[in-house]
């Protein structure tokens, strides 16, 4: 947390969009990189582009290093910004590009190009000073953007989904290198978000914008196994219900029982992995399994190497198994199947 005078992020954003109104609250201190993460329309671009000052506050606060933002027009914010496409001026070189921040900032010409070519020398791309945008690949342009919102010495950086225009491979290598460039910065940085791998690999925390609201905050760790929303929870790869406890048994909001380890009372909410999930074409007899519900097949995708299957009835949840296994249930859309989780595999936590 931080406060009035003190290094680092203090923020309460407020955007009233007619319908839509955003209302989000963001803090960080210097090192900390945050992810904003949410489904499309949530308002995390809006967040971002009011902490740029590119749309103004309808209330709130935006205190940076102690100093209020609120009224001082963008080009006067210590802040670098990272654009999902990048923005590179396109007949300018590199070289140009990264030295046109701190020639705005009235740097001389010079020390500017001076500036700009230690900064591509660091990202790696000493050899592509001369290039222009056109001439570079995907992922050397997403370095020449951050080494140009870089070279500005920003207190406050912000990346608009930096990775979504590159291709699977080139994605895999430049997350690894902008995790490295990240945990050398030594200011705050808030990226945006829908790739809960970015967010995991990238962020020390994310705050979960559903919309226009903070729903969840926290560590990649703590969210990943204690999602409080549908959407986290996919987001996450889990099952997810609501009910109430009464030692090991759990009253699920949607009707049936689940037996948990945990022994809990009252409000809570359920977890557990599509791979806990076992199904079974009959009756199971004999098996350990404390949770049991009939259900159909609703439809049936690739998921990674496995397939998951959408199940409804008793209980609508997934379940993720083998392509052998499922060609073995012979399942397909209206295929009716018994499903099984095992308590030790299920996990209960106060709502």
């Amino acid at each position: 947390m931080t406060a009035l005078g003190t290094p680092g992020l203090d923020a309460r954003l407020v955007v009233d969009r007619g319908i839509f109104r955003l209302d989000v609250a963001l803090t960080a201190g210097p090192g900390d990189v945050v992810a904003l993460l949410g489904p499309n329309g949530a308002g995390k671009t809006t967040a971002l582009r009011a902490l740029a000052g590119l749309v103004p506050l309808t209330d709130g606060h935006l205190r940076l290093d102690g100093a209020a933002l609120e009224r001082t027009p963008p080009e006067s914010r210590p802040v670098g910004v990272v654009f999902q496409d990048y923005l590179l001026f396109p007949h300018l070189t590199a070289l140009d590009n990264v030295a046109f921040g701190p020639r705005c900032q009235g740097v001389g010409k010079a020390e500017a190009r001076a500036l700009a070519a230690a900064w591509l020398e660091r990202m790696g791309l000493a050899e592509h000073a001369g290039a222009r945008p056109r001439r570079l690949s995907g992922g050397q342009a997403q370095r020449v953007a951050l080494a140009r919102a870089l070279a500005t010495r920003p207190r406050l950086l912000l990346l608009d989904e930096p990775l979504a225009a590159l291709d699977a491979r080139t994605r895999l290598d430049v997350r690894a290198q902008l995790r490295r460039h990240l945990a050398e910065f030594e200011a705050v940085a808030v990226l945006v978000t829908h790739d809960p791998l970015d967010a995991m690999v990238l962020a020390d925390r994310l705050v979960v914008v559903e919309d226009g609201r903070t729903v969840q905050e926290g560590t990649p760790a703590d969210i990943a196994r204690h999602p409080r929303t549908d959407y986290i929870a996919r987001l996450v790869g889990l099952n997810l219900y609501q009910g109430r406890a009464d030692g090991h048994t759990v009253r699920l909001d949607a009707g049936p029982s689940l037996t948990t380890t945990e022994v809990l009372t009252g409000p809570v909410f359920v977890a557990f992995p599509p791979s806990a999930v076992t199904l079974h074409r009959e009756r199971p007899t004999g098996t350990s399994a404390r949770n049991l519900w009939h259900c159909e097949v609703a439809g049936l995708e690739t998921h990674g190497d496995q397939i998951r299957a959408d199940l409804t009835g008793e209980l609508p949840l997934a379940a993720d198994l083998t392509t052998v296994a499922a060609a073995e249930l012979g399942l397909h859309p209206g295929t009716r199947v018994w499903a099984t989780v095992k308590a030790a595999q299920t996990h209960a936590y106060p709502v």
